[in-house]
Protein backbone atom coordinates (compact mmCIF):
# COMPACT_ATOMS: atom_id res chain seq x y z
CA UNK A 1 0.00 0.00 0.00
CA UNK A 2 1.57 3.82 -0.99
CA UNK A 3 0.95 6.43 1.74
CA UNK A 4 0.39 9.68 -0.43
CA UNK A 5 0.32 12.70 1.93
CA UNK A 6 -0.31 16.32 0.36
CA UNK A 7 2.79 18.65 0.96
CA UNK A 8 1.72 21.29 4.02
CA UNK A 9 3.30 24.40 1.64
CA UNK A 10 1.18 26.18 -0.58
CA UNK A 11 4.60 27.35 -2.22
CA UNK A 12 5.38 26.78 -5.77
CA UNK A 13 7.99 23.93 -6.28
CA UNK A 14 11.70 25.55 -6.62
CA UNK A 15 12.61 25.37 -9.99
CA UNK A 16 16.27 24.19 -11.07
CA UNK A 17 16.05 25.05 -14.76
CA UNK A 18 15.09 28.42 -16.65
CA UNK A 19 11.63 28.38 -18.21
CA UNK A 20 9.17 30.26 -19.83
CA UNK A 21 5.97 28.92 -17.62
CA UNK A 22 4.78 30.33 -14.50
CA UNK A 23 2.98 28.54 -12.13
CA UNK A 24 -0.78 29.91 -10.08
CA UNK A 25 -1.68 28.57 -7.46
CA UNK A 26 -4.98 26.51 -8.11
CA UNK A 27 -5.59 24.73 -4.35
CA UNK A 28 -2.97 23.29 -1.52
CA UNK A 29 -0.34 21.59 -3.62
CA UNK A 30 -2.29 22.22 -6.64
CA UNK A 31 -0.55 25.03 -9.97
CA UNK A 32 -1.68 25.74 -13.00
CA UNK A 33 0.94 25.87 -15.57
CA UNK A 34 0.67 29.22 -17.26
CA UNK A 35 2.27 29.87 -20.87
CA UNK A 36 4.11 33.20 -22.19
CA UNK A 37 0.99 33.74 -23.99
CA UNK A 38 -1.15 33.60 -20.95
CA UNK A 39 -2.49 30.11 -21.95
CA UNK A 40 -2.87 27.28 -19.05
CA UNK A 41 -1.51 24.23 -20.50
CA UNK A 42 -1.78 21.81 -17.50
CA UNK A 43 -1.53 21.56 -13.85
CA UNK A 44 1.32 20.16 -11.58
CA UNK A 45 0.40 18.88 -8.62
CA UNK A 46 2.53 17.60 -5.85
CA UNK A 47 2.34 15.08 -3.57
CA UNK A 48 4.83 12.91 -0.67
CA UNK A 49 5.69 9.49 -1.15
CA UNK A 50 8.07 7.36 1.20
CA UNK A 51 11.11 8.86 -1.16
CA UNK A 52 10.17 12.55 -0.92
CA UNK A 53 8.17 14.65 -3.29
CA UNK A 54 6.29 13.71 -6.97
CA UNK A 55 4.95 15.82 -9.03
CA UNK A 56 2.53 15.09 -11.76
CA UNK A 57 1.85 16.59 -14.86
CA UNK A 58 -1.64 16.86 -16.26
CA UNK A 59 -3.90 17.94 -19.35
CA UNK A 60 -7.06 18.78 -19.66
CA UNK A 61 -8.81 16.65 -22.81
CA UNK A 62 -11.30 19.08 -24.11
CA UNK A 63 -13.02 15.94 -25.98
CA UNK A 64 -13.18 13.80 -22.82
CA UNK A 65 -13.86 16.79 -20.30
CA UNK A 66 -11.13 15.28 -18.09
CA UNK A 67 -7.63 15.61 -16.99
CA UNK A 68 -4.89 13.40 -18.41
CA UNK A 69 -2.12 12.23 -16.59
CA UNK A 70 0.92 13.09 -18.42
CA UNK A 71 3.27 11.31 -15.72
CA UNK A 72 4.97 11.48 -12.46
CA UNK A 73 8.38 12.41 -11.97
CA UNK A 74 10.88 13.16 -9.28
CA UNK A 75 11.59 17.14 -10.55
CA UNK A 76 9.27 19.92 -10.64
CA UNK A 77 11.51 20.65 -14.09
CA UNK A 78 10.96 17.33 -15.66
CA UNK A 79 7.05 17.39 -14.71
CA UNK A 80 6.85 21.57 -16.52
CA UNK A 81 8.99 19.56 -19.59
CA UNK A 82 6.95 17.61 -20.58
CA UNK A 83 3.75 20.04 -20.19
CA UNK A 84 5.24 22.16 -22.11
CA UNK A 85 6.76 19.53 -25.03
CA UNK A 86 2.72 18.04 -24.58
CA UNK A 87 1.67 21.46 -25.71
Amino acid sequence: MNLILEPSSADPPTLQRSTAVRLVAAAPSLWRVVDPRGLVIGHLQAHTQAGGIRYRARRFHAASRAFRELGEFWSADDALECLRLAH
